[in-house]
């Protein structure tokens, strides 16, 4: 477990249901469910996540599948999948990252000048 991890679910885990947290937490087995934080969730290169993710930011090396929300941004590695829909105002994707389904990626107001000069 890295030092700013505040929890880890090993390879061998698997776990369904609901998962709420604050700080980062890094996934490694298989998780069904939803998962609410503001903090970074960080899915590893074998992990397996289906559900609903509301988190601050997406990590993901692995595979993920449902709808995710992402505040600040999300990041898919070169080993991640991400099938489902995403919204967040950043994303990320290094070469041979995958994402299929519908993005949204919203202004969250820090450029608020560019994107009405744009619109206008």
């Amino acid at each position: 477990m890295g030092k700013d991890e505040i929890a880890y679910l090993g390879s061998d885990t698997v776990y369904e249901g609901k998962l709420s947290f604050k700080g980062t937490v890094r996934i490694e087995g298989k998780f069904t469910g939803e998962i609410v934080s503001d903090g970074s969730l960080n899915v590893g290169k074998d992990a397996q996540v289906d559900g609903t993710l509301q988190v601050g930011e997406l990590l993901l090396s692995g595979r993920f599948t449902g709808a995710v929300a992402a505040k600040r941004r999300i990041v898919v590695y070169s080993s991640g999948i991400l099938e489902g829909t995403v919204q967040t105002p950043n994303l990320l994707t290094e070469e041979g990252g995958i994402i299929e389904g519908q993005i949204t990626m919203k202004n969250t107001g820090k450029n608020k000048a560019t994107q009405n000069a744009v619109t206008a």
